[in-house]
Formats: C-alpha cells, sequence, structure tokens
C-alpha cells in the first residue's frame, strides 16, 4: 500500500513539475522592483532637472511689474502649427543651436546649451535685470519627447507635457513591455555634452530606482530587446513555447496511463 500511494505521488510530481518550474522562472523574469521591500526607501534624485540642449525649442516669456518695458524682450506671439496639450496656439519660441546658443532680443546671443533650466532662468534674469527692475522670467521646453523601441505594446515617440519622466511612465505610455520583453537588461541611449551614451537598467531589479537612467531626458531612447523565447520562436516559429508546453504534459499524461 504504501509503495502504490508513493508511485501515485511520483506520477502526480511528474505531471505538475513542468507547470512548476515554468512558473518560478516566469515570476523571476517578468516581476518588476524585485526586493524593493528590502530597503525603506532609495535615494532617487527628486530635484531632477532636464539640461538644456542642442534642437530644444523653448518658451521664454519676460514679465515685469510694468508690462511695457518687456515688449523689446519678447518676441511677437505667431500662429504655428506647433501642438501643446493638443491646442494650437501663438507661441514665442527660440532653437537652441549646435554651438547651445539662442537669439534673444536685445541681448543677442546667449549660450543656454548645458544649463538646466534653473540656471537658464538665473543667467537670462541676471542679463535682464540691467535693463529691467525685477524682471520675471516663464522657461519652458516644448518639444520634450522620448521614444520607446522594441519589445512593447505601443512602439513610439512621445511628447511630455512636463519636463520630467521616468524609465516606468515612459514605458507606460509605450503599453508596458510584451511577453517577449527582456526585462533585466533595457537600454537607454542618451546625449551629454554631445556625446551619445548608453546605460543597462534592470527593471526587475529594486535597485532600478537608483539608476542613472531612472530619469530620462528630452529625446532619449529607451530599447526594449527580446528574450529568449521570442529569439527562439522567430527561428522556429511564434508558437513555439506552447508546443513544447503541450508536448510536455502529454507525454506526462501518456506515462501516467501506461503505468
Amino acid at each position: 500500500m504504501p509503495a502504490m500511494r508513493r508511485q501515485i505521488q511520483n506520477k502526480i510530481l511528474l505531471l505538475v513539475l513542468p507547470f512548476l518550474l515554468f512558473s518560478c522562472g516566469s515570476k523571476k523574469e517578468m516581476v518588476y522592483l524585485q526586493g524593493i521591500d528590502d530597503n525603506k526607501s532609495y535615494e532617487t534624485n527628486t530635484n531632477y532637472e532636464p539640461t538644456l540642449k542642442p534642437d530644444d525649442l523653448l518658451s521664454i516669456i519676460v514679465a515685469a511689474e510694468n508690462p511695457e518695458v518687456t515688449v523689446p524682450f519678447n518676441l511677437p506671439a505667431i500662429q504655428g502649427n506647433y501642438e501643446i496639450n493638443n491646442n494650437q496656439n501663438g507661441i514665442k519660441t527660440y532653437l537652441i543651436d549646435n554651438m547651445g546658443f539662442i537669439d534673444f532680443p536685445v541681448l543677442g546671443k546667449i549660450k543656454l546649451g548645458g544649463l538646466t533650466r534653473s540656471e537658464a532662468d538665473k543667467k537670462l534674469l541676471g542679463l535682464l535685470s540691467e535693463y529691467i527692475k525685477n524682471p520675471s522670467i516663464n522657461l519652458r521646453i516644448l518639444n520634450y519627447k522620448v521614444s520607446v523601441v522594441g519589445e512593447v505594446s505601443k512602439p513610439g515617440s512621445y511628447t511630455i507635457p512636463g519636463e520630467r519622466i521616468t524609465i516606468f511612465e515612459a514605458l507606460g505610455l509605450a503599453g508596458d513591455l510584451t511577453i517577449y520583453g527582456k526585462r533585466d537588461n533595457i537600454l537607454v541611449i542618451q546625449e551629454v555634452d554631445g556625446k551619445k551614451t548608453y546605460t543597462r537598467i534592470d527593471i526587475t531589479n529594486a535597485q532600478a530606482l537608483n539608476s542613472p537612467a531612472y530619469y530620462l531626458s528630452q529625446n532619449d531612447v529607451v530599447v526594449v530587446e527580446p528574450n529568449r523565447t521570442k529569439i527562439n520562436s522567430s527561428v522556429i516559429g511564434p508558437n513555439t513555447t506552447v508546443i513544447l508546453g503541450s508536448l510536455t504534459v502529454l507525454i506526462s499524461l501518456l506515462v501516467l496511463l501506461k503505468n
């Protein structure tokens, strides 16, 4: 009797083992931010600011207590095709050239490339103070966008209404990774000081919150590589994993029935 019971248990184990192995492997590869409970907090840079770069399109509006004195420093509003929050507006824009300069009324060429937005604000206010008493400015990046490509549901470029976005928010805009996306080796391509830099980030690990690529800057590109299952299926066929799993179950059933 004990021998028969042991035999039945072995057959049941043979039947369910493929499912147990598949389940364990999937969790390790699929779950985001594993181990996040190990630390109470992570040292992310909550004061992150984007750095202005060549080809950034800026809106800069100068204001003061006496509006008349600001007129020479503000470009006239124009009707353009640029969309902000799905609306067409008359906008005043400055394009940062490849040397990092903008051409500002009265003040002439000003280098803003390489500065954060707050640093650019401070520089402009210092220059304007020579002409205007207690000036203020409103500076925004109008063409802030990131691109997400590869194994995501909706690859493409996404315009960001604000000036800060995390890699998880970018992946969310792209509809998250597909089941074939490699979550432990996502590539982030950025431009720093005119040079392309490359950072790998593992979003299954909670340490991703400390990654320098956690916050994305304008024009960053996020590349999600295919996992081994997708690569193998591209050679044999897209249903390879399902077929192999079905065969494993079928073989287990045949062994069970035979004995």
